[in-house]
């Protein structure tokens, strides 16, 4: 990255600024260099920053997590999507960190996510102001959150949302499986697959066949986008660019836990070439690139931190589930590559244990930004590789036969 570069930016990053012109001198002279610590210590870091971006909107009657901060707005408003999913995190963070405040905080965080709940099931699209209309990934998104509540905290109230949710997404879905009302871009995508998860460990738990039969239309219709490499087709954000890591780790976290749970062959080994594929492609210092175009050809030269973080967690489940120890290394590669990217003693609070979108931070994928997701994935990483257990619990282990719950 040049001077011309940087005048060429869009006006609203303001790379001049001290704060920000810090971080991109940074990357410039040492990307990934960070000295890696022990897990303990990165995944306080990252739970430190997530508590931050929580806190952060104390000037509102939420307690949702700030989607993130940026070069552009600074913090952001807090984001029902990811929020929704932050909260099994902080579930398990709690345990392992001995920190029963998250366990408040989560429940602060399903109780703000309930009273943002449509009258017919939607959970609303963005930010969830006024006007907002729902969207089909966010939706499942959140239903995690609820089945968290459920499982976890014995919240009833958490799985009826769930169902309602669920019902909602059987009410938008296309003949084909897909979802194309309330999708981004009105276009079918198969990362949808993560919340289809959701819908499925729903209809497990209620004992709901309409929502198991639907997640298995959209599964059935994932197949057929998969492409002889592995890779998958419609998988991007939008029609004319290639699937990011992030949407590609989705699709397949997606149909590997929905193999799981179904006890469904096809899916898990789709799951699995694909997981394969991404590991053959992985640096050995444990990057990957932002973007794969069929047959995993590489099209950025920046990294996509979330989805390194995600394929951490895909390759740890695969070794569990699928018979693939060999998976368990590039895990390992890919979380060590992580932690050297993250700043655990930087000046800035905004900064300081989180994870930026790209590496370096003017990759693509969210530009100039630390989501809120990236921290929650690593996180999840790291808990996973220190305990060998699942975020989130596989539901059909929590089920008796016949689909009625048992905690």
């Amino acid at each position: 990255m040049n001077i011309v570069m940087l005048l060429s930016l869009p006006f609203r990053y303001k790379p001049w600024r001290p704060r920000h012109l810090r971080l991109i001198v940074n990357d410039l002279l040492q990307p990934a260099s960070n000295k890696p610590q022990s897990h303990h210590m990165h995944l306080a870091g990252a739970i430190d920053w997530l508590c931050r971006a929580q806190d952060v909107r104390k000037d509102l009657p939420d307690a949702g997590i700030a989607a993130g901060w940026s070069f552009a707005d600074g913090w952001l408003p807090s984001y029902p999507e990811t929020t929704g999913y932050i909260i099994e995190t902080f579930l398990a963070a709690a345990k392992i960190l001995d920190r029963p405040e998250l366990i408040l905080r989560a429940q602060r965080m399903i109780d703000w996510e309930r009273s943002l709940q449509q009258q017919d099931g939607a959970f609303p699209g963005h930010f969830g102001e006024t006007g907002s209309q729902p969207v089909i990934f966010n939706t499942g998104q959140i239903m995690h959150g609820m089945l968290a509540g459920y499982l976890q905290l014995g919240r009833n109230e958490c799985l009826a949302s769930a169902v309602q949710a669920g019902k909602w997404l059987v009410q938008q879905q296309d003949d084909d499986g897909s979802w194309r009302k309330f999708e981004h871009n009105g276009i079918p995508h198969v990362y949808n697959t993560r919340g289809t998860w959701a819908l499925a460990a729903t209809g497990l738990l209620a004992n709901e066949p309409t929502l198991l039969r639907a997640a298995r239309r959209n599964l059935e219709w994932a197949l057929t986008r998969q492409t002889q490499s592995g890779w998958f087709a419609n998988n991007a954000f939008t029609q004319e660019k290639l699937p990011f890591t992030h949407t590609i780790a989705y699709a397949i976290r997606g149909l590997l836990e929905c193999g799981v749970l179904l006890e469904e062959d096809r899916y898990l080994s789709a799951a699995l070439s694909a997981a394969r594929c991404m590991a053959h492609v992985q640096h050995t210092d444990g990057d990957l690139a932002g973007t794969y175009a069929d047959n995993w050809e590489p099209r950025a030269s920046y990294s996509c931190l979330t989805g390194i973080a995600q394929m951490s967690i895909n390759w740890m489940r695969l070794a569990q589930e699928a018979d693939a120890p060999e998976l368990r290394e590039h895990a390992l590669r890919a979380i060590e590559f992580l932690k050297r990217t993250q700043r655990l003693d930087d000046e800035d609070d905004a900064v300081k244990g989180g994870i930026a979108g790209s590496c370096p931070i003017w990759g693509a994928y969210s530009r100039f930004e630390y989501p809120n997701w990236a921290a929650k994935f690593f996180a999840d990483a790291l808990i996973m590789d220190m305990t060998d257990e699942i975020i989130p619990p596989v539901a059909t282990r929590l089920v008796k036969p016949g689909g009625q719950y048992h905690g």
